[in-house]
Parts: structure tokens; C-alpha cells; sequence
């Protein structure tokens, strides 16, 4: 088995409204950001993972994104992917 560490990125769809994101846009411009647009907010999630190969650990990654990190009606999702050497 080799181990890996997953970097996941779970964003909404450019076609969603981002409530958050408006907010914290609106907070920034109170501030004196004024050049700052587009805020949309997200999740980050670690994790590791063990796996006979790569393919096997992005196959059960898209599958726990798909059934509890991200809706994926709403959001989408980016896995980043390292393997890590074990002693």
C-alpha cells in the first residue's frame, strides 16, 4: 500500500449564488478594498489516504466527494494528490 495525502478543494458552481462570499466582499469594500471583487468561498479539506496505486486513491477520493465533501448539484471539487514515502 502506499500512502497519499489529498489536498481537496470544494467550490460552488460559478452558476450559484455565494451569500458568503457577498458578505465578506461587502466587508472588505467597508474597509477600503474597493478593488477586491468576485469573493467566493469554499472548503479545504485534508486527508490521508492508503492505496495499492494512484488511480485506486482518486477513484475513492471522487468518491467521498461526491457522497459527503461536496454536493455536487452546487459545487465542485479539485483533488491535489502526493504520495508520501513511508519508514
Amino acid at each position: 500500500m502506499t500512502h497519499y495525502q489529498a489536498r481537496i478543494y470544494v467550490t460552488l458552481r460559478p452558476s450559484v449564488l455565494d451569500p458568503a462570499g457577498t458578505a465578506v466582499q461587502s466587508g472588505l469594500k467597508h474597509l477600503g478594498y474597493e478593488n477586491v471583487a468576485q469573493v467566493r468561498i469554499g472548503k479545504y479539506v485534508e486527508l490521508a489516504i492508503d492505496a495499492p496505486d494512484e488511480t485506486t486513491a482518486r477513484t475513492q477520493l471522487t468518491g467521498i466527494c461526491d457522497q459527503l465533501l461536496a454536493n455536487p448539484v452546487i459545487e465542485t471539487y479539485r483533488i491535489e494528490l502526493d504520495t508520501k514515502i513511508m519508514n
